[in-house]
Order: C-alpha cells, then structure tokens, then sequence
C-alpha cells in the first residue's frame, strides 16, 4: 500500500500514565489549545503528542503513574493522512524492559514537525529526512533534538567516530542567509520575524523584529546577526529573553521548512502540504501587548512559507490574553480549546480530567480570568479579593456592628482603586452604618 503523507495528529488516548488514569483528546486540523493549572498535564500532552507523531521522545519518556501495575499503561493515537486515510496504533508500557513498546509501521505518515519547548530546547522531524525502511520493513524515526545552545550554535552527529553536521545553527545559518546570492531564504526569514514581531501601537515600542547589519562582539571570531530595535543595532545574543525565543522559533521554523525542500528534492519527492507545529507556554517571556497578538500571527506563518501549505497547531498556555486573541479567528469547524482540571472524588484522592470546551467569547481579559478556564473568582490581587469576599459577606448578614464595616472598609481603601466598580456598593452600605470613606 502507497503511504498516505502529510499527517496530522487527530486523537490522542493515554491510559495510566502522568497525572490522570485515562485521557483522551480528539485534535482538529488548525487549532487545539491547552489550558488549565500548573501541573495538570499540558507539557506532558504535547510530549506525548510529538512522540505519538514522531516515534522518540523529545527528552524524558513519560512513566506510569505509581499505581500503574494494577493496569496496562498504554498510548494510543491516531494520524491522519493528508489523502484522509487514517492510521490507529498502541504503544504499550514494557516493565521488564522499563520502554515503551515499539509502534507498528504506519501507512499515515506524519508532516513537517517543530515542537518548542518551554526549557528552550526544540525538536525536528522530517518525514523526507527522518523516516526510513529498513531490511525488515520497519520504520526507523530519527527526528532532531536540540538544546537551546545547540539551537543557535549548532548540532553534530559524532557516532562511530565521524562527524556531521546535522545543523550549522542559528548564528551561522543566519549570516549566510543574509550574505547569500540566493536572498529567498533570508526573505523567507524577514517575513516571518515580522510576522511574529510584537505589534508596534505606538512610538518607542519595540516594533517589528527586523534584521540589521551582522557586527562582531567581544571574544568571538563569528559575525553576528542583529536586530534592529528603535534604540539601535543590538547582537542577537544581547538581546531579551523574549525576542530570543520568538527568533529561535521563527529560524527553526525557516530552516525546517528550507531543509525539508532539500530534502525532498534528494529523494525525488514533493514538498509536504502539511506541518504540525507545537508549542508549550506560547505567551512565555513575552509582554502583554505580545501575547495578544502571538497566536494569530503563528497560525498564518504558513503562508510566508508557502501558500500552499497548511499547518496543525498545538499550543499549551496559561494566558488569558492568548486566548482572547482568537476570539475573531476561532472556527469550531476547524478549532478546539480543551482544560484540564483536578476534580476531587473523595476527601483524600482526586483525578485530572481534560474537557473540550466550547468556546466562549469572553471578551475582556478580567473576563477570561473569571471563566471556567481559568477560574479566578475576583481579577484583583489575593488581598483585594479576600476583602471584597469579606464585605460580600458582612452585606448578607442580619446583624452587622459599625466595628465590623470599619474594619473591612480600612482594607478596601488600602487595596482597592479608587475607581474599582465595587466601591459604590459598599460606600452607600458602610454610610448606613455609620461609616464614612
């Protein structure tokens, strides 16, 4: 049977393993967001979702959970082809061996794949580069991992005592983009810096992340490449923690996509249609005007590459202003927001749940702090809400003495704006006490 390319992930089952017993999610083809508290799984699924796509894991593999040995611990996913054949498979946890067992040969083989990490570390798979048959008629995957250094200065292959140069790394690729007669790799670059570049809403912003001129820097023999901020020419390398990450981002994404060409081109193959991109904590390091426009601009990167290519997006957050930000973008057709949440089932043990919500426009961003995403009862400091949760409550009582009010009066007035919308409830009630603010 011809193998069917181009895949995207479409379903993902984890069954006594990380924080919850079982979980399953159905993916769609754009957009699948990951919400929900620190600790709850949402590293741990993109994890499980590029080894399900990629067959090795990007660092750790997952292990059971403790009390896995009264059940079988297993992954099962499904890969979508681009010609609409799917493949379902199982990998199943072997205790003897203390790995996972190996997955069958799959007719769906997988797209393009970056995955970010939150740690700075990335990963690469290429179905043009990275999977092979070998004498047995197995599939070999051999994706790509970098660590944040090996991001920007490169990755060798030492094995058997040979070296190859697997990536020329960030820096190196970078200068001879910009220095190359052939300039479509470089303008590929340029349109994708700025396509994710922060928005630039007023003078002195920072504005678009735009490449100046290489220069050299103390005690490195390498040209740098710089960006060009209002301030000034700045090194890559001086730059924030935020522009770092979304330069990296934006290079391996370039540079997975321009490989994957050559690639191809090897082999006697067309370019893939279709890239999965995964990314943990998307809004990390970046300010709040950045985040709300981050999301939007990754999902239209594809276009700057290709106009034909189409590109899977899983991304985990914590931001309410990521997900305000596709408020006018997201298609339920095309689009899911999934929450994980511990639900308790006794006084003394609890389980992760993950839910496919519906999305909701929730509009302000105090809003979405107050939604069931992300569940805050009050978008004010601890203090603030602990003394509007205590005026609330000397509100609905019977008897209420005037030393009661002053005392939560004295705490409003040191939290609270003086523009805060809670304080002309509480001023007419404190005046009929015999408190005045």
């Amino acid at each position: 049977m011809q193998e069917d390319e181009g895949g995207t992930l479409s379903a993902l089952t984890i069954q006594a393993v990380g924080p919850a017993r079982n979980l399953h999610l159905e993916f769609t083809d754009r957009i699948n967001l990951l919400t929900g508290d620190n600790g709850l799984g949402k590293s741990f699924i993109l994890d499980c979702a590029w080894w399900a796509l990629s067959g090795i894991w990007s660092a750790f593999p997952a292990y059971p959970r403790e009390d896995a040995r009264r059940s079988e611990p297993r992954i099962g996913y499904e890969i979508q082809g681009i010609a609409g054949q799917s493949e379902q498979d199982e990998s199943v946890y072997d205790w003897d061996a203390q790995e996972w067992s190996a997955t069958i040969t799959r007719p769906a083989v997988p797209g393009l794949l970056v995955y970010a990490r939150v740690d700075g570390a990335f990963a690469i798979w290429d179905p043009a580069r990275d999977y092979w048959s070998r004498a047995d008629g197995r599939k070999v995957s051999t994706p790509l991992i970098f660590s944040r250094e090996e991001v920007w200065n490169g990755l060798q292959d030492d094995t058997s005592g040979k070296t190859t140069f697997l990536s020329n790394g960030l820096i190196a690729d970078w200068i001879h983009w910009q220095n190359s007669p052939d300039r479509q790799p470089f303008e590929t670059l340029k349109r994708v810096l700025n396509r994710l570049s922060p928005p630039d809403l007023q003078h002195g912003d920072l504005g678009p992340l735009s490449p100046g001129k290489p220069t050299r820097i103390p005690r490195d023999s390498r040209w740098m490449p710089t960006i060009t901020h209002s301030y000034g020419d700045i090194p890559i390398v001086h730059a924030s923690a935020g522009v770092k990450r979304i330069i990296a981002l934006a290079y391996l994404i370039v540079w997975a996509w321009e490989e994957h060409k050559a690639q191809s081109k090897l082999v006697r193959k067309q370019p893939q249609r279709n890239m999965v991109i995964l990314v943990d904590e998307i809004e990390a390091h970046l300010h709040p005007k950045w985040q709300r426009v981050i999301l939007p601009a990754l999902l239209d990167v594809r276009q700057d590459l290709d106009p034909g290519l189409r590109a899977q997006l899983l991304i985990a957050t914590h931001s309410p202003l990521v997900t305000a930000s596709i408020e006018p973008y997201f298609d339920s057709a095309h689009d899911r927001l999934f929450h994980l949440d511990f639900v308790r089932r006794n006084q003394h043990a609890g389980e992760v749940e993950v839910e496919e919500h519906d999305f909701v426009k929730w509009g302000t961003i105090d809003s979405w702090l107050r939604s069931d995403i992300f569940e805050l009862r009050q978008a004010r400091s601890v203090l603030a809400e602990k003394a509007v949760e205590d005026a609330k409550a000397l509100q609905e009582q019977e008897s209420v003495t005037q030393g009661e009010v002053a005392e939560v009066s004295q705490r409003l007035t040191a939290y609270l704006p003086a523009h805060d919308a809670f304080w002309p409830r509480w001023t007419f009630f404190a005046a009929q006490h015999g408190v005045e603010l």
